[in-house]
């Protein structure tokens, strides 16, 4: 009987193991969370974060710097005496997210074929009497054959997307690219109740699009990566369990 417990007690644990393996490591992170709601990130540098790879882009042949004479006014400058704009690697500046868009996709396909094909023995070197001797005596030689075939497709789709974000966040400039271009990331997170909100930029920018106030839009930030979600107790009863993801990956009707 003990013997029967124990193996029970085993192939429950293994269970669970093997459940929390298919969860991934989100399984851990709720265990850890439990009765006290996702926790806040410690601020740590963009550049040392797991996964970060250095951002290579195509870049023009250098050129030698153009000669100007001294001046106190620097071209390009939003002070008198200093560009008071973020420029050098861990500047901080303003991006101004205001994403609002709507799209629709309609598509349609109609296709109609019809194929009418006849044949008939009326003539053939004048052995057509003699067909009636070889084959059966119901057979018309007139009428061979007589083959019909009509086939219809109609097929239609229909995509609608409805897309609403506005927001403003920090970001730091990550890296400066040969070219004068500047790399950015921003990461933002914050804790209502047992809910967190997490919105994440990235991208490049040129440092003429940076306003007075030192902020950028959106709009203007090259190969940018925007996410915006959330973890907490309402994320994860709006997605599905994984058994079910695994369910609806592997079934095949």
């Amino acid at each position: 009987m003990k013997r029967q417990t124990l193996s029970m007690l085993l192939g429950t644990v293994a269970s669970i193991a093997v459940a929390a393996s298919l969860g991934g490591c989100n399984t851990f992170s709720r265990l850890s969370e439990l009765g006290s709601g996702p926790q806040v990130s410690a601020i740590e540098n963009p550049t040392q974060r797991q996964g970060y790879q250095p951002v290579s882009m195509p870049m023009p042949q250098p050129l030698p710097p153009p000669q100007n004479a001294n001046s106190l006014w620097r071209t390009g400058s939003r002070a008198f005496f200093k560009d008071q704009r973020a420029k050098d690697v861990g500047d901080i500046l303003s991006v101004l997210v205001s994403v609002n868009d709507t799209a629709t996709f309609t598509t349609s396909l109609s296709r109609s074929r019809a194929e009418d094909d006849s044949a008939n023995i009326t003539s053939l070197l004048g052995f057509e009497a003699s067909l009636s001797k070889v084959l059966p005596s119901a057979v018309n030689p007139a009428s061979m054959l007589n083959v019909g075939s009509t086939a219809t497709s109609t097929n239609a789709g229909s995509t609608g997307r409805t897309e609403t974000l506005t927001t403003t966040l920090a970001a730091v400039i990550t890296q400066v690219l040969p070219n004068g271009n500047l790399v950015i990331s921003g990461r933002q997170e914050m804790r209502v109740n047992f809910e967190m909100r997490e919105l994440t930029i990235q991208g490049i920018i040129r440092p003429e699009d940076l306003s007075t106030s030192n902020s950028v839009s959106y709009d203007k930030i090259a190969e940018a990566r925007i996410y915006y979600g959330g973890r907490g107790v309402a994320s994860e009863l709006a997605q599905p369990r994984y058994g079910h993801e695994i369910i609806d990956i592997l079934f095949p009707f």
